[in-house]
C-alpha cells in the first residue's frame, strides 16, 4: 500500500534527493492520517447521530483531533524541508522534533482527559446499552486505526523519523482506547459493573506513558545528544584511511535535523610533513566526508612529533600512567619542552564523564604518579570531555 500511495502522490520520486524523498514520505504520512481520520469522523458522527449514541459521537470528535495531529506532522515536515536562510543558516530540520513534541503534548492531554472521564463514570455511573451499530462502528474504527498504525510504523522505520513514530504511538493509543470502548460495550450485556471506567483508566495510563516516552525521545535531539556510534565509527575509519593521518580526536558533531550534520575534529599529522601537501589532504578528506557521509566537517590540523625517541618514551610513560588511573581516558596533543632543570610534558586528556575523579583530582593524581617515575617531569594537563559515545 505504501508503494501504491507513493507512486500516486510522490511524483518523480526516482529523481528526488534522499532528503527530499524523506520529506515527501513524511508529508504523505500526514496527508493519509488527515484523510483517514476525517473519514472516520464523518462515519462515526453519522452513526452516532442515527443511533443516538453519545459514546460514538464523542469518539468521532476524537478522530477529528487526530486529524489535527496529522496536520501538525504534515506542516512539521513541510517546514523542516525549507532551505537555510539568514535567520536560520543551519536549516529548519529541527522543526520535525518540535512537531513530535507537540504531538506528545496532545497525547498527554488525551490521557488526562481519559482519566477525568473514567473517574467521572465511577462517581456518576451511567448504564451502557449494547447496540449492534455501535459495536460495528467501533470494530471498523479499530481496523482502520490498525492499518494506519502499521502504515505509520513502516514509514517511520523507512525514514527514521521521530515525528512519524510519534504518530504511530498516537495511533496505538487510539486503538487501545477504542478497543476498551468496544469491550465495555460488549460487557454491558453481561454485567452492570463499570467496566468502561476501569478500562478507561488502564488506557489512560498507557496513553500517558506513551506521551512521556515520545517527549523523552524528542528532547534528546532538541537539547543536543551525541551522534550514534555507527556514525562515529564510519567517520573515524574514513579519515584514518588516509596515510598522512596519524590519529584523530576532539570529534564534535551537531545535528540540525535528520540530514543536516555539521561538525569538526582534530587530525594529527607528522610535524615534518609538507604544509601545502598536508593542507591539500585535509581539504580532500573534508570533501570526501561530505560526499560519503553527508557531514559538513571542518578539520583542524595538529602537527605532532614522530620518530623521536625522547617524545615517544615520555608519551608512553604518560599514557601508561593515565590508563592506570582511568582505563577509558586517552591523551593527545602531546609535546615535550626540555629545560636545564626540568622537563614539561604538555598534553590533553579526554576524561570520561563516568570518571569518579574530578578534573582537579585527576590532574593531581597524574602529576603525582608521573613525578614518582621521573622527578624531573612536570605535567601541564588540559582536560577535555568527549562529545561522542
Amino acid at each position: 500500500m505504501i508503494e501504491f500511495l507513493a507512486r500516486v502522490f510522490i511524483r518523480g520520486r526516482e529523481s528526488l534527493s534522499p532528503s527530499a524523498l524523506r520529506q515527501a514520505y513524511g508529508q504523505l504520512c500526514g496527508a493519509v492520517g488527515i484523510g483517514l481520520n476525517l473519514l472516520l469522523f464523518a462515519v462515526k458522527f453519522f452513526a452516532g447521530s442515527v443511533s443516538g449514541s453519545i459514546a460514538i459521537t464523542a469518539d468521532a470528535f476524537n478522530n477529528l483531533s487526530d486529524a489535527g495531529s496529522s496536520l501538525v506532522t504534515l506542516l512539521g515536515f513541510r517546514l523542516a524541508g525549507r532551505k537555510p536562510d539568514p535567520e536560520h543558516p543551519f536549516g529548519h530540520g529541527r522543526v520535525e522534533y518540535v512537531s513530535a513534541l507537540t504531538l506528545a503534548f496532545f497525547i498527554l492531554i488525551t490521557g488526562v482527559e481519559l482519566i477525568k472521564g473514567s473517574v467521572d463514570k465511577f462517581t456518576n455511573p451511567e448504564p451502557t446499552v449494547f447496540s449492534v451499530p455501535a459495536a460495528v462502528t467501533l470494530a471498523v474504527s479499530i481496523a482502520a486505526k490498525l492499518w494506519l498504525a502499521l502504515f505509520n510504523r513502516s514509514i517511520g522505520r523507512r525514514i527514521d523519523s521521530v515525528a512519524v513514530n510519534a504518530v504511530f504511538a498516537d495511533s496505538i493509543g487510539d486503538i487501545a482506547a477504542t478497543s476498551c470502548s468496544l469491550i465495555a460495550l460488549i460487557a454491558s450485556g453481561f454485567t452492570s459493573l463499570p467496566v468502561d471506567a476501569v478500562m478507561g483508566i488502564i488506557v489512560a495510563c498507557f496513553v500517558i506513558f506513551t506521551g512521556i516516552g515520545i517527549i523523552r525521545d524528542t528532547m534528546g535531539p532538541l537539547l543536543g545528544e551525541p551522534p550514534g556510534k555507527e556514525t562515529v565509527d564510519k567517520l573515524q575509519k574514513l579519515v584514518l584511511s588516509h596515510d598522512g593521518i596519524i590519529g584523530i580526536h576532539d570529534i564534535v558533531l551537531n545535528s540540525y535535523g535528520h540530514s543536516r550534520v555539521i561538525g569538526s575534529l582534530h587530525a594529527e599529522v607528522p610535524a615534518d610533513a609538507d604544509l601545502l601537501t598536508a593542507h591539500d589532504m585535509i581539504d580532500l578528506i573534508e570533501r570526501e566526508v561530505r560526499e560519503k557521509l553527508g557531514i559538513e566537517l571542518s578539520i583542524h590540523m595538529d602537527p605532532i612529533m614522530v620518530d623521536d625517541e625522547e617524545t615517544d618514551r615520555f608519551r608512553a610513560l604518560v599514557t601508561e600512567t593515565v590508563k592506570e588511573i582511568e582505563s577509558d581516558a586517552t591523551i593527545h596533543d602531546f609535546r615535550v619542552v626540555d629545560g636545564p632543570t626540568h622537563t614539561n610534558l604538555i598534553f590533553d586528556v579526554v576524561l570520561p564523564y563516568k570518571s569518579k575523579l574530578s578534573e582537579e583530582q585527576f590532574r593531581a593524581e597524574v602529576e603525582k604518579r608521573v613525578r614518582q617515575r621521573n622527578g624531573k617531569c612536570f605535567c601541564v594537563i588540559n582536560i577535555d570531555r568527549s562529545y561522542v559515545l
